[in-house]
């Protein structure tokens, strides 16, 4: 069974942490008797490293966390798919293409997860560091592998980074050999005919080459967290810990201002490490505070502001 099988390999992704597996039900036995058929594994032929990972998840919806605008559309691609069906009898498809764009950290990945979840099937992560070959030829051979893998089942699937295959070609920087791979992944994308929901994320968009945004059925911007967000996402990654009640959750999303999602967790994390260590009973608004300072030091770090 394929809740069975959660990676092939050892080494995860960037930014993906495995979550519970999803349970075997009646509700999921479509998935798995595709993923008990699905051919191996495919690799490169230089190294040998898989150009895929397989991957599991069962996140809550309740956490997904995003402007209404985003949400709505992330709603109507799950009530489309669910529908495929209904559409299909007026000659209809649901969406099957989408690009999520926007900052690091605002919740691109985790959404394709949710995905994942929602509609119980596998994440498949496609592993841009295996693609890229050495050999001039086989990074579009490579990409062959990944579309004609995906095809012969079902699954979420995520070409995260796709700036790395899909840079605009007008781009006097980069050599042939890339823009071969952009023509070919565009004409990948024209011909794919799986029953799949293909997911490419990027950070990067102004990077991507003009004719990919057409191949796209829909785009979603993830944006900054405004402040009524940034508190609800406070409170959701503050919900493990017991807390002091006369922590001020406006003044803290005041301060979190142009922090993404990643960033809050990350200094909420912090604010719990440090209280759990201690030994203490509970978090305090003067905990927080500080994680906050800690990580704008960082920013500014970062952003090379430190004088």
């Amino acid at each position: 069974m394929w809740s069975e099988r959660v990676l092939y390999e050892n080494k995860e992704p960037a930014n993906c942490v495995i979550s519970k597996r999803i349970k075997n039900t009646n509700n999921n036995l479509k998935s798995n008797k595709r993923f008990k058929n699905s051919i191996p594994i495919p690799r490169d032929n230089d190294k040998g490293f898989p150009l895929l990972e397989i991957l599991n998840y069962d996140e809550e919806f309740e956490k997904l966390i995003l402007s209404d605008t985003s949400k709505n559309q992330i709603n109507q691609i799950i009530k489309e798919y669910k529908e495929s069906d209904i559409l299909a009898s007026y000659n209809l498809r649901h969406k099957s293409k989408i690009l999520f764009c926007g900052k690091p950290g605002t919740g691109k990945t985790f959404t394709a997860k949710l995905l994942s979840s929602v509609f119980q099937l596998p994440l498949i992560y496609v592993r841009f560091d295996a693609i890229i070959s050495s050999y001039l030829g086989e990074t579009a051979g490579n990409l062959r592998k990944v579309f004609d893998f995906v095809e012969k089942g079902e699954y979420v699937v995520l070409f995260d980074e796709v700036d790395i295959i899909g840079k605009n070609r007008d781009d006097n920087h980069e050599h042939g050999e890339i823009k071969r791979v952009v023509n070919n992944f565009l004409q990948m994308l024209d011909s794919y005919n799986g029953n799949n929901i293909l997911i490419a994320a990027t950070n990067h968009q102004n990077m991507l080459d003009s004719a990919i945004w057409r191949r796209f059925d829909d785009i979603v911007y993830f944006d900054l967290p405004t402040k009524a967000l940034r508190k609800k996402l406070i409170h959701q990654y503050l919900n493990p810990i017991k807390k002091e009640q006369n922590i001020n959750y406006d003044i803290l999303a005041d301060k979190c201002k142009n922090f993404s999602p990643s960033d809050i967790k990350m200094l909420i994390e912090d604010a719990m490490k440090i209280v759990i260590l201690e030994n203490r009973d509970l978090v305090s608004e003067t905990d927080l505070m500080q994680s906050v300072n800690k990580f704008a030091t960082r920013e500014k770090i970062k952003n090379n502001k430190i004088i």
